[in-house]
């Protein structure tokens, strides 16, 4: 369900991207705006795993210097059937973490040292499982596109604002009659209705990604607690990176910048609540508690960042 929806908004966005194309009636503008929207997403694309870990100085950790966290995430890599990603712990009080990369073949994943001190090994697996399934679901491909499609909007609905909607073909009788009017309501219209559609991908990919890592850690309740745990975090301990780059706030298993769960049009995360209670659902469905835990799924190593980490509550209650 979540990959027609996903299919539907990516829909929607091309059908709204040739719209404007129609009413500004200009094949060359678009085009042009269209070469370079790709253009600019392919460079991302290519690059923007790089950027994001080292905007935010992130380092690559082994067996040697993280030994529990990288053999949390070989098992559960593993586990899902896909290659070891590499594995980065960034300096930030702020328990969070994030997945980036164009394939599961190119990917990495990255937690806060916040989240490693706060979240006890099962959690930790919880989240790291989120992560892993954005990598093997490809939502870094789908991002990418809607980010291209988004971005050929908003240059198209600019050429219809600064070209006043191919007002000379109105004055020689061929054009849309658009007009400077039209133009400016487009580049502003245009590109938040594209906004709006964006962030509903994030968030439905978000929901997809928690369904994912609780069959891939193998109990719902742990990535369920932690996110709660996440949350609660969000709303005291400042994101220093995220605050300067809230352009990736979308990265990250919860909100960054201000840890608020408001399920709305311009919500990069889906409500907090919605998602526990979700895999609340999913492990009662199955019938598990917090120790459940399949045969193939043994127990997490404790200190997996070279000491044990506290216990389910937190350091906040």
């Amino acid at each position: 369900m979540s990959y027609a929806r996903t299919a539907l908004l990516l829909a929607a966005m091309t059908g709204l991207f040739l719209a404007i194309g129609a009413l500004i009636g200009g094949q060359g503008g678009m085009m042009v705006a269209l070469v370079m929207a790709l253009a600019m997403n392919a460079f991302a694309y290519w690059n923007s795993d790089k950027m994001v870990l080292s905007m935010y100085g992130a380092q690559q950790v082994d067996r040697h210097s993280a030994p529990g966290l990288v053999a949390i995430v070989e098992r559960l890599a593993s586990r899902a059937g896909m290659p070891m990603p590499k594995v980065f712990i960034i300096q930030s009080d702020q328990p969070n973490a994030f997945a980036t990369g164009r394939d599961p073949e190119h990917a990495s994943v990255a937690a806060t040292t916040g989240l490693l001190d706060r979240l006890s090994p099962e959690e930790v697996e919880g989240v790291m499982a989120h992560e892993l399934a954005h990598v093997k679901n490809r939502d870094t491909l789908i991002m990418t596109i809607t980010a291209t499609i988004a971005g050929a909007i908003g240059m198209v609905a600019n050429f219809g604002m600064f070209f006043g909607g191919s007002q000379r073909d109105d004055e020689e009788g061929g054009g849309n009659g658009m007009g400077m009017i039209g133009g400016i309501l487009i580049a502003i219209i245009a590109p938040m209705a594209a906004m709006v559609v964006q962030m509903a991908i994030s968030r439905t990919r978000e929901y997809a990604a928690d369904a994912e890592g609780a069959r891939i850690c193998g109990n719902p309740l742990w990535l369920a607690n932690a996110l709660e745990r996440l949350e609660q975090a969000a709303h005291i301990i400042p994101n220093r990176q995220a605050e300067h780059s809230p352009a990736t706030a979308h990265l990250f298993i919860v909100n960054p910048l201000s840890g608020k769960g408001v399920d709305n049009l311009f919500s990069t995360h889906p409500n907090m609540a919605n998602r526990v209670a979700a895999l609340r659902s999913m492990a009662a469905e199955a019938g598990m508690t917090w120790d459940n835990r399949s045969p193939a799924n043994p127990p997490p190593q404790p200190g997996p960042w070279g000491r044990q980490p506290p216990s389910r509550k937190g350091p906040w209650g």
